[in-house]
């Protein structure tokens, strides 16, 4: 109990101190914000800041939280500690920077940043691969939440009847504008999203029929399967911590922004909310479904919305349960029609289309979810994992170019190169043994990952380095070009 209070007090504190250091760094002014200088009705749209933060914490907050974090709880209560300080010194600088960058480029996606820092030809590659990125987001985010409404529901509207259901949602949500349905529902939304952590931490707390596992009399790694922490941990709890699908959410929202000084509300405070989620469901994974069930990893195995549930149930009932496992079905359809909307606003950045036409709109809208209805059929573990080592590669990429902004504008490029650093061996160590990358060619030649393993975390540390280096180089270049 101490320990999960003691980490829901650091991220408030974080919020608090290091947020506002974050800010002071990159110094907001009061110049004319995009939703003004290019108010269309449509996506530049002018809204309050409460709204602002309520859209953006619903975008960011999907599956992620919820089903990552229960994941990273098979690791045992180490996984707060990454929860705790992914969040203040990566994840939340991560969506500050992209979101406010993005206020400074006219509301520009996540590819348009890159390329405007790291050069054209990273614009291309970040082009193709946000795209592709954000309809698994919105794969995930559609095959999650309709396997949920079907123990909800009789059964004869079973997960395929929930599936089309969400996907018509989508296509509406995505077409119209932000403030015709994203707008209007997400208050609502947050009702649940509140219910469902405050129900299940409270019931942790207070109930009397739960012990929270301290962190000093649990550290170390307590996988069932012995997987290593280093680097699936980090993989594993993906957006409880820090998520490259931010970088594609936080510039729809600085396209509604009144002002840059709502940054730290808007995008840094979403996050922080966000690992307040991830840490009551960390702790769930822990702490509840050891008691109700004979263990976290089996009911991991047998599908996450099934522990979910189970989780829900146990800590307030059937009633609050449904209540809070609505939170949970909610959660991820906010993220999944934004993940769909920001992929037309990318691909119309990347071609010039004007979207206060409609029927340019609807152009890009229907193929696109097409695709999605299509990837939707594959097998949805496997698409998670694809989703979580992209997810991470992406949010690598996105403060290597906050870096660059900052060392541009001599201010304290350490406050984004060191995360950049860190989660480029992430995603490195984690491309060279995971079985779903370089792992499917280790296997079949009869390594063991005892051998291979070893070999992936040192790739993973020199790439990191190697990218510093880069970066160190690249900054020299621009300061002798401006020099000249």
């Amino acid at each position: 109990m101490i320990t999960f209070i003691l980490c829901v007090v650091l991220l408030l504190v974080g919020y608090m101190l290091y947020g506002k250091y974050v800010t002071k760094v990159f110094g907001p002014d009061d110049r004319q914000t995009p939703a003004y200088a290019l108010e269309d009705g449509v996506d530049y749209v002018p809204m309050p800041t409460w709204k602002v933060f309520l859209i953006q914490l619903l975008n960011i907050a999907g599956t992620g939280p919820i089903l990552g974090a229960l994941g990273g709880a098979l690791f045992g209560p180490v996984a707060y500690l990454w929860i705790v300080f992914g969040c203040i010194f990566a994840g939340a600088v991560h969506d500050y920077m992209c979101g406010m960058l993005s206020m400074r480029h006219n509301g520009a996606s996540i590819s348009e940043l890159t390329g405007h820092y790291l050069g054209n030809g990273m614009r291309q590659v970040m082009r193709v691969f946000s795209v592709i990125l954000l309809v698994m987001c919105g794969v995930v985010f559609t095959t999650g939440p309709a396997g949920l409404l079907a123990m909800l529901t009789p059964e004869k509207l079973d997960a395929t009847f929930w599936l089309w259901v969400v996907m018509i949602y989508y296509v509406v949500a995505t077409f119209v504008p932000i403030d015709k349905v994203i707008g209007k529902l997400y208050p609502v939304f947050g009702a649940c999203l509140i219910i469902m952590a405050v129900g299940v931490s409270g019931s942790m707390l207070f109930s009397g029929n739960y012990v929270m596992p301290e962190l000093w009399e649990n550290f170390g790694n307590q996988h069932p399967a012995g997987t290593p922490i280093w680097s699936f941990m980090f993989i594993a709890i993906a957006c409880g911590a820090i998520s490259g699908f931010h970088a594609t959410q936080s510039p729809m929202m600085a396209r509604c922004c009144k002002s840059e000084k709502m940054g730290q509300k808007v995008f840094y405070g979403a996050m922080i909310a966000e690992g307040v989620i991830a840490m009551v469901w960390c702790a769930a994974g822990c702490t509840v479904y050891p008691v109700i069930k004979a263990s976290l990893a089996e009911g991991v195995a047998i599908g996450t919305p099934t522990v979910v549930y189970a989780i829900c149930q146990s800590t307030m009932g059937k009633i609050g349960g449904a209540l809070a496992l609505l939170g949970v079905i909610v959660c991820p359809i906010s993220s999944g029609d934004t993940a769909y909307r920001s992929a037309r606003l990318t691909i119309a950045d990347w071609f010039k289309i004007d979207q206060s036409n409609w029927k340019k709109r609807l152009a890009l809208t229907v193929p696109m979810l097409a695709i999605g209805a299509v990837i939707c059929h594959i097998d949805y573990s496997i698409v998670w994992r694809y989703f979580s080592w992209s997810n991470q590669t992406l949010a690598m990429i996105a403060l290597w170019a906050a870096s660059m902004y900052l060392a541009q504008n001599k201010k304290n490029y350490w406050l984004t190169a060191v995360p950049a650093t860190f989660m480029s061996a992430v995603s490195m160590t984690y491309f060279m043994a995971a079985g779903e990358c370089m792992g499917l060619l280790w296997t079949p030649m009869g390594i063991p990952m005892s051998t291979y393993y070893p070999i992936a975390v040192v790739v993973g540390i020199v790439f990191a380095v190697a990218m510093l280096a880069l970066f160190k180089v690249k900054i020299k270049k621009y300061e002798s070009a401006l020099a000249k």
